[in-house]
């Protein structure tokens, strides 16, 4: 799952439907790629960063993270 996105989502104040549309992509698509079944396309990733005013290594964690790590780096 993409912790640090779902944050950044729901501190905006956006739904999964918002980044869809924003993505061009259905929200199940994008629930899909949120939770972590697909993987985002590196074009999505960069939308994404722009749209959240963030580079994309703040955004997105690298697919061995394990959920101790987002957890330790969350208390920081």
């Amino acid at each position: 799952m993409q912790y640090k996105l779902v944050a950044l989502r729901k501190s905006d104040g956006e739904t999964q439907r918002d980044i869809a549309s924003l993505l061009g992509i259905t929200e199940q698509a994008y629930r899909n790629k949120e939770n972590g079944k697909t993987e985002f396309k590196m074009n999505e990733m960069f939308d994404l960063a722009r749209h959240f005013n963030a580079k994309i290594e703040e955004i997105f964690l690298p697919r061995k993270y394990t959920i101790r790590e987002q957890m330790k780096d969350k208390i920081k």
